[in-house]
């Protein structure tokens, strides 16, 4: 391969068929040490914070695409990323020419139909059924925040075309960054040898502030607009915070498992937060309790509250011979969502383990639905009934001024699961 790049072998189909036979397997996806292109859909605080990291843990990568439905996003985003003091590392690797900033609705096909070979997904979660898809199936690597979606039918989406992406052994990766972080794969290892004993008892937090990204509304702003821009407020773009924030929690414990639950009772509502647009339609607290196939339980706490009110955010599971947080028996590494995209290129070049994790990202993701369906119904919600619903909370159509009424705030015994 020293001779001809990745691109032109892989235009040769009889060629690359033929060689793909002899080759190691986890070689097929090997890019060597050429250099990678990457493109990031959702230019937000997360977006470049995610082409820092990428930028910061891996070398021979650079950032050639950017879209986004806002210019003006796109635009403040890629300056900072340009010109801030504190990216004088990574700068001179972010190169986004303007006929390679895509602006609109259909931004993100655009840059997954460029010649980038890592897509990088940091939108509201809402729309990563869609864009993941569209990666996908033009044959890219991808880099997708957490959680995966926001309802069952996106989800069941993502799942599908998970499915298709370990076909074309495409590396994927998500922000789930415990998952990367040694302090979490040197203890669950050891858990998971009997350290503790079996688990009999798991316990996931994530009880911290609110998130609220608009205090008021411009009036040149049409509904979708002001939705997208204040994202966090309303359930079908966030997923609410036991979707879009706990998931980190209650992926840790399905991981220790090895499994998802099988059911969930939960209850929750808005005790604090005002009922008007700038707050949206989620609620503010949600406990939940889950049941994995082996009978053990999750007892799960999240909650959004404002000012100095207690603070936990972890996980903790009790076993027949001992406890642990779930980080306590590990040695401290780098920064997890530094170490993450080190992962995601040492896959795609063949020089590390192969890795894909979207299945288990978005069982952990269906996980968080459950309970949100559960403690927005008033009932308990099943493995199979969440797999099975047809709850789809995605518009029929998008554009800056299209009307949309925002759903009242769920009430238990009103709100009915689907």
């Amino acid at each position: 391969m020293s001779d001809t790049s990745r691109r032109s072998f892989l235009s040769k189909p009889a060629a690359a068929a033929a060689a793909f036979t002899i080759i190691r397997p986890e070689l097929v996806r090997g890019a060597g040490k050429e250099k990678l292109k990457a493109g990031l859909v959702g230019v937000g605080g997360r977006g470049r914070g995610a082409v820092v990291d990428l930028l910061t843990g891996t070398e021979n990568v650079e950032v050639v695409a950017l879209a986004d439905v806002f210019e003006d996003q796109l635009e403040k985003n890629l300056a900072w990323l340009k010109s801030d003091p504190r990216n004088a590392a990574i700068a001179s690797r972010v190169n986004v020419t303007p006929e390679h900033r895509f602006v609109g609705f259909d931004a993100y096909q655009k840059l997954a139909a460029s010649d980038v070979d890592i897509v990088m997904l940091a939108t509201p979660p809402g729309y990563r059924p869609m864009h993941f898809e569209a990666a996908v199936a033009a044959g890219k690597h991808v880099f997708c925040e957490k959680p995966v979606g926001t309802d069952p039918v996106g989800v069941r989406r993502f799942m599908e075309a998970a499915r298709k992406s370990q076909e074309k052994k495409l590396t994927v990766v998500c922000g789930t960054q415990r998952r990367f972080q040694r302090e979490y794969t040197e203890t669950m290892d050891k858990i998971k040898n009997g350290v503790i004993g079996d688990p009999v008892a798991t316990y996931a937090y994530w009880m911290g502030g609110p998130v609220i990204k608009q205090t008021s509304r411009d009036p040149k702003w049409g509904d979708m607009e002001w939705q997208h821009r204040n994202w966090y407020s309303y359930a079908w773009l966030c997923g609410d915070q036991i979707v879009e924030q706990h998931l980190h929690n209650i992926d840790v414990i399905n991981w220790l498992m090895g499994s998802h639950p099988i059911s969930v009772v939960a209850a929750g509502g808005a005790a604090w937060r005002p009922k008007d647009a700038v707050h949206g339609n989620i609620y503010d607290h949600i406990s939940a309790d889950f049941v994995y196939p082996n009978g053990v339980r999750l007892a799960s706490y999240c909650r959004q509250y404002p000012g100095r009110m207690y603070r936990n955010i972890g996980e903790r599971v009790v076993g027949t011979k001992g406890k642990s947080n779930c980080r306590d028996l590990g040695t401290q590494g780098e920064n997890p969502m530094v170490a993450e995209h080190r992962a995601l290129a040492a896959s795609i070049r063949g020089d590390g383990p192969y890795v894909n994790i979207a299945i288990p990202v978005a069982e952990s993701t269906m996980t968080c639905i459950m309970a949100r369906e559960s403690a927005y119904s008033g009932q308990e919600v099943s493995w199979d009934m969440v797999m099975e619903s047809k709850l789809d909370l995605m518009p029929k159509a998008f554009g800056y001024r299209e009307a949309m009424t925002a759903p009242p705030l769920p009430v238990p015994g009103i709100y009915k699961f689907i």
